[in-house]
């Protein structure tokens, strides 16, 4: 389909993945009407920050684009709007308000919600999770004016805040079901090195918890009871308990879900004329959704090239991020049954190489060691069988085993 027949692209989601699938359509020569329908009264901005910066700095809203940029996109912005429908046959996107938005392409970029595993813990005032920027100003605020913060969740947003509040001056104990931290995302290794770096700065952790009850006192504060075992009172709790995919339009249309919405290498769902991009898109290899700000920037761009028809493939490894104590730790890659882990210790901080039975690299973990993930990212691309030996030996520099 050529340029021409596209006329009308509607983008349902004001997030990091919307915001760059709008730069690469005009990038790559669309002119045509670009709606974005989005929840938010706020421009595209990113929320890694929102954990770290924005709440300890005070930093201003974390925007993808300058102003002129944005303005350059000549967007058609619905907002604070909600999309209610997809009609598939019409191709028509209806909103909250009753309006129908027709459209020749269709991207569906509606994101996550924060998980509360007790509904009722969304009435306790004290009680927060982390997701927009009201969010973090509410968090900001809160953070301001307590002495002790309990986190419900010992995964990557629990920990960032559990490490911001630390900055802050505050008492931290941090509350987790599995028996180690990030438990999903990485393995047993990274999880120790985590604890140690989180019980250097004084930050209690409670792992293994399978029972968790959150009971508001008359004077706002809330207890903690982890296995029937009460904490003392906190000032503020933070849940980072996982997420629930934004997946309720792409259900009530009937398009393949799995894990999240089923897509090709280009963003394509079931149907033709509609894409999907960042946290609702099942990653075309891995078969799961990935929350990473450098997924959701990577594979929109690529989609972006595929609604205007070009021949375009997302293919990259998963590759995160966190920000904790001081520390950059970076991922790269997901955990595999039967992964053995070689460790690298050096200065700078330990490299994390986790091999499979091949002794190819299947995750890396570095904590202050970009460089090492460069490296790692050619490792993947190239199928390279690694040396255990040389890898785990300082001595031996990384950089001769490209």
């Amino acid at each position: 389909m050529s340029h021409e027949e596209i006329s009308r692209i509607v983008v349902i989601g004001g997030g990091q993945a919307g915001g760059y699938a709008c730069k690469a359509l005009r990038s790559e020569g669309y002119t045509g009407r670009l709606t974005v329908v989005a929840d938010e009264p706020h421009d595209f901005y990113e929320r890694p920050p929102l954990s770290k910066g924005v709440v300890t700095e005070g930093e201003p809203l974390p925007r993808l684009f300058p102003e002129a940029s944005l303005a350059a996109l000549a967007l058609d912005w619905q907002r604070p709007k909600r999309a209610t429908a997809i009609d598939r046959q019409a191709r028509e996107v209806v909103l909250d308000d009753g309006e129908r938005l027709p459209y020749d392409r269709l991207l569906i970029a509606t994101g996550s919600r924060p998980r509360l595993p007790v509904a009722a813990w969304g009435e306790i005032p004290a009680v927060m999770t982390l997701r927009s920027w009201e969010d973090a100003q509410r968090l900001k605020a809160s953070l301001g004016e307590s002495r002790r913060l309990g986190v419900i969740g010992g995964g990557w947003i629990g920990l960032e805040v559990a490490s911001s509040a630390r900055k802050l001056g505050l008492e931290v104990e941090v509350f987790e079901r599995q028996s180690r931290l990030c438990e999903r995302s990485v393995g047993a290794e990274v999880s120790g090195a985590l604890a140690e770096l989180h019980r250097a700065r004084d930050v209690a952790l409670h792992l293994s918890r399978e029972r968790i009850a959150l009971d508001e006192q008359e004077d706002g504060r809330v207890v903690i009871s982890a296995d029937g075992v009460a904490a003392e009172p906190f000032d503020l709790v933070v849940v980072g308990t996982g997420v629930e995919f934004n997946l309720e339009l792409a259900r009530a249309v009937g398009l393949a879900i799995e894990q999240g919405i089923v897509v090709d290498s280009g963003g394509r769902t079931s149907d033709p004329h509609i894409f999907a991009a960042g946290d609702v898109a099942q990653h075309p290899q891995l078969g799961l959704c990935l929350q990473s700000w450098a997924y959701a920037q990577n594979q929109a761009r690529v989609v972006a090239e595929a609604m205007l028809g070009q021949d375009a493939h997302y293919d990259e490894p998963a590759w995160l991020w966190s920000d904790q104590h001081g520390v950059n730790i970076q991922i790269l890659g997901v955990p595999h049954p039967g992964m053995r882990c070689v460790v690298r210790q050096e200065p700078q901080g330990p490299v994390f190489c986790y091999l499979d039975d091949a002794s190819r690299l299947v995750q890396m973990v570095a904590f202050d060691q970009p460089r090492a993930i460069k490296l790692g990212k050619r490792w993947i691309a190239a199928a390279r069988v690694l040396d255990a030996g040389q890898l785990a030996d300082p001595d031996v520099n990384l950089m001769s085993l490209r």
